[in-house]
């Protein structure tokens, strides 16, 4: 955005109005004007509320040598006592309105750039004019002041404009990332639904398929073995290990015996089903001392080296 497109607010547009028309009466002039120049163009911006003031808020000039306020643009300042003596300006555009007499001043935006002129205009050589050109130039600062400010808001609101729109983006992507989270944390849970579904239709038809086809052949088996000491340990381990594995085992259980040795499960089974330190040590064809060392294992990974509570006890209380 270039400053020729920066617009004046109504308020300092509403000072200036007041910048004018005390300049029209302290220098005793009957048109004191502020003009804003966007070539080839130079148009009365502010015009002072004096009774005899012949130009209106908006008149078009063209720019050209014959116009006061080129020379101000050019020059950089312009002072005309009368320009009815004055070869250069004799037949200027302001002598159709009869003003001979003129003083004037740029005023430029902050970067330098023209923003236009503030003058003063009479139909006669006016000396309280002449001594009050001072006066005219501080006034030029006043507005150049206005304009550096008015630069100054109008490039604030655009970076408040800019970082709001920027602000209402990432919103916008936080929104629509949360509503695509939601949604994957929505597939996720029916997914993890239906894997435990599947694994619990899985374990059942486990359980359904050792009751149906291995119970039936351990039964039979049992009938065969009965009398033989040294192999029913074996199988009373085995159909132990079988029932447990139909049995719908608690999850606190199942989360110890992971903690479990390899051995330490075996002994710890054994121990579940009603074993003797030494029944599991004839069993597993372990010394006693080995079997105890792994009790005491046991023990401690559930809190009890220290308690004289019973290790079946507690194994069978956390099921």
């Amino acid at each position: 955005m270039t400053f020729d497109e920066t617009t004046i607010p109504e308020s300092t547009i509403k000072n200036w109005q007041r910048i004018v028309d005390l300049i029209a009466k302290l220098a005793d002039v009957p048109a004191s004007l502020v003009m804003r120049t966007h070539a080839p163009h130079h148009s009365v911006f502010v015009a002072s509320r004096t009774e005899n003031n012949p130009y209106d808020v908006g008149l078009q000039f063209e720019l050209n040598e014959k116009l006061y306020c080129y020379g101000v643009l050019r020059d950089g300042e312009l002072v005309v006592e009368d320009a009815n003596c004055d070869p250069t300006w004799e037949d200027n555009d302001d002598m159709e309105h009869g003003m001979s007499f003129y003083v004037g001043y740029p005023l430029h935006w902050p970067d330098g750039a023209i923003f236009g002129t503030i003058c003063m205009l009479d139909k006669r050589r006016n000396r309280k004019a002449l001594m009050f050109r001072a006066g005219l130039q501080e006034f030029a600062r006043v507005i150049e002041a206005d304009l550096k400010l008015t630069v100054e808001v109008n490039t604030r609101i655009r970076l408040e404009q800019k970082l709001q729109a920027t602000l209402d983006q990432l919103e916008e992507r936080v929104t629509e990332r949360t509503t695509e989270l939601e949604e994957a944390n929505t597939a996720l849970r029916v997914l993890l639904i239906n894997v435990e579904k599947a694994r619990d239709e899985y374990d059942a038809n486990i359980r359904r398929q050792i009751r149906g086809l291995i119970s039936p052949i351990l039964n039979k088996l049992r009938v065969r073995l009965k009398g033989n000491g040294a192999v029913k340990p074996y199988f009373d381990l085995l159909e132990d290990s079988l029932k447990s594995m139909t049995a719908e085992m608690s999850d606190q259980l199942t989360t110890f015996f992971e903690e479990l040795t390899p051995s330490e499960k075996d002994i710890a089974m054994l121990i579940m089903s009603g074993q003797t330190t030494k029944d599991i040590a004839r069993i597993l064809a372990r010394e006693p001392s080995t079997i105890e060392f792994h009790r005491n294992n046991i023990r401690k990974k559930l809190g009890l080296n220290k308690s004289g509570q019973n290790l079946r006890s507690k194994l069978l209380s956390i099921q």
